[in-house]
């Protein structure tokens, strides 16, 4: 991916995961990615990303994965549970 594509998208996966108030690891865990790897994403040091592993992370959020490039935060699934 291209430069200005890859800092949008990566403003925008920290976005998302921020929005439903979770860390890195939180995150990473829910995703089935390690957290090493998800913190290199966010931080810019992998910027060639699988299909796959977009896939994953459109999972986690409970969206589509063409909302990960949508330019607004969509509503998120948050995961059942009691609210606090």
């Amino acid at each position: 991916m291209e430069g200005e594509t890859v800092k949008k998208l990566l403003d925008r996966l920290k976005a998302l995961r921020l929005a439903r108030g979770l860390t890195q690891e939180q995150f990473a865990e829910s995703s089935g990615i390690s957290y090493k790897y998800y913190q290199a994403v966010e931080a810019g040091r992998k910027r060639d990303l699988r299909l796959s592993t977009l896939e994953r992370f459109a999972e986690a959020h409970g969206i589509e994965i063409w909302q990960l490039f949508h330019p607004t935060v969509p509503k998120v699934i948050r995961p059942s549970g009691p609210r606090q």
